[in-house]
């Protein structure tokens, strides 16, 4: 297994992207803490499916825009888990809405929890890593981060973020054996797309080179990759899963 012995936090991982990765990340071995935002169903499934498959998880609520909720979900992995080898920042909402017409309130809240709280979880977790000269910390990003989106001004500029946070931290880190790498999901199925017309989708589908969407376990797999050594020469790089949509 590649990632046996390994520790991993996957935030957001209850269900969609999150859980595809959770579910990838422990069949390859590794123990992995499922954070939660509030969805503690969803989030006991997703353990539930990685228990059943004979993996080890522990589902853990917390507010990733929330600074002493992580410091203190951090700690509760140590405690459970002994250290933090992997993590992946996954947890993201979207308020979407014209620029014009935008609210202040929705445009704070997508930039603390997409951006702030990785901040939050990645400071946290590297002060365990730095201590142990190793680690992996995988982003997730988004295509619109790369090329914009009407309609998404806050998401598109957090996720933009994302990718000059994760090269700085990259530089910074390499010197202590931590690699930080960020993936760009294009259009995958998740209940984010799900909600979106038959029509739009068909527009979305026009402009993939591939002609289709993926399932979020297609990303799992580049996360696991990525985390994995493997990737051990790969660093502050950002990973398009997107059939070509960003080419």
């Amino acid at each position: 297994m590649l990632l046996q012995d390994k520790t991993a936090v996957v935030t957001g991982g209850s269900r969609g992207i999150g859980r595809a990765v959770a579910v990838a990340l422990a069949a390859e071995g590794a123990k992995v803490a499922v954070i939660y935002a509030g969805n503690t169903a969803a989030a006991g499934e997703t353990v539930g499916i990685i228990e059943k498959a004979g993996g080890t998880a522990a589902a853990m609520q917390c507010d990733v825009a929330d600074e002493g909720a992580v410091t203190a979900m951090i700690a509760a992995v140590q405690e459970k888990f002994g250290t933090v080898d992997i993590l992946v920042n996954n947890a993201g909402i979207t308020r979407d809405g014209l620029l014009m017409r935008m609210k202040t309130a929705d445009w704070q809240s997508v930039i603390d929890t997409n951006l702030t709280g990785m901040y939050y979880c990645t400071k946290g977790v590297t002060k365990i890593m730095m201590k142990r000269r190793c680690g992996v910390i995988i982003n997730m990003t988004s295509v619109v981060g790369q090329t914009g989106n009407a309609g998404q001004a806050n998401y598109a500029a957090a996720k933009a973020g994302v990718i000059g946070f994760t090269k700085s931290v990259a530089k910074e880190l390499a010197s202590r054996g931590i690699r930080a790498n960020a993936v760009a999901p294009g259009c995958i199925d998740t209940d984010m797309t799900a909600v979106l017309s038959d029509e739009v989708k068909k527009e979305m589908i026009k402009a993939i080179p591939l002609g289709r969407t993926a399932a979020p376990e297609e990303v799992a797999q580049a996360v696991v990759f990525l985390a994995s050594d493997k990737a051990g020469y790969i660093t502050g790089q950002v990973l398009n899963v997107d059939g070509g949509m960003v080419m």
